[in-house]
């Protein structure tokens, strides 16, 4: 399937290239429609990608909640965090969403009635244009059992995937003190459709107090960031130097 080129390649080529010199405090004041999914990637900005940071949820999609504790938010906040982190380490990524809104309004080109389909379309038709070496997808989860807390890696059947998942799952597993492991997430929809390796990255349970209290302290907040760049860093390293960083 071939997917509607930008109109306007040399405007967004240019918001890029402007968004990877902006520190995360100026993105507020950006437009939504400053960074758009549909870009023709043989531009030099935007053709050599690192990672891909998909930013859970967004505008009328919250996500899961807890009183006034919107997912959404969460999301965005530690993405900026750890777009912020792996820039300073020297790697070129992009981030889907820098305010709150709903990538499903970007979407034109899917003749669906379900604006949740076309969200999760759009995002791995970024994903897929791009090409990056990597996708991490963030979340926040949810349980039953108020019990359940910890970091919670999804992944491809794919081999790197897995690999990728393992190293974050490593990482974020220190910083909890919980031995989860990655589980393989079958019926994900960017999982499915992006061709990239691609992991979601359930940082912690809205659900439980101590996750939740920590998912929405500053210092955990950038404890989260600091520990998902070093599972990113660490799988990059270890790839091959045509892969790796």
């Amino acid at each position: 399937m071939i997917y509607p080129t930008l109109r306007a390649l040399g405007r967004i080529a240019a918001a890029a290239l402007l968004l990877f010199s902006l520190p995360a405090s100026s993105w507020a004041a950006l437009p939504d429609s400053f960074l758009l999914p549909e870009i023709k990637t043989d531009h030099p900005a935007l053709s050599q990608m690192d990672i891909v940071i998909d930013v859970g949820h967004g505008g009328i999609d919250s996500g899961t909640t807890h009183g006034g504790i919107l997912e959404k938010d969460i999301n965005l906040t530690i993405a900026k965090l750890t777009y912020e982190q792996l820039r300073q380490k020297g790697y070129r990524v992009l981030i889907n969403r820098v305010d709150d809104y709903a990538l499903s309004g970007e979407n034109m080109w899917l003749k669906s009635k379900s604006r949740h389909i076309k969200d999760l379309a759009q995002r791995a038709m970024l994903a897929n244009e791009v090409k990056p070496k990597l996708v991490i997808s963030l979340h926040v989860n949810a349980a039953k059992r108020a019990s359940s807390r910890g970091a919670l890696i999804l992944h491809q059947k794919d081999e790197r995937s897995k690999a990728l998942a393992l190293s974050l799952q490593t990482s974020l597993n220190e910083m909890y003190g919980i031995p989860n492991t990655p589980v393989y997430g079958r019926t994900y929809y960017l999982l499915n459709y992006s061709k990239s390796p691609t992991v979601i990255v359930e940082m912690g349970f809205l659900t439980n107090k101590e996750d939740r209290d920590w998912l929405t302290s500053q210092k955990g907040q950038q404890a989260v960031a600091d520990r998902i760049c070093a599972g990113v860093a660490g799988y990059l390293q270890n790839q091959p130097s045509d892969s790796g960083h």
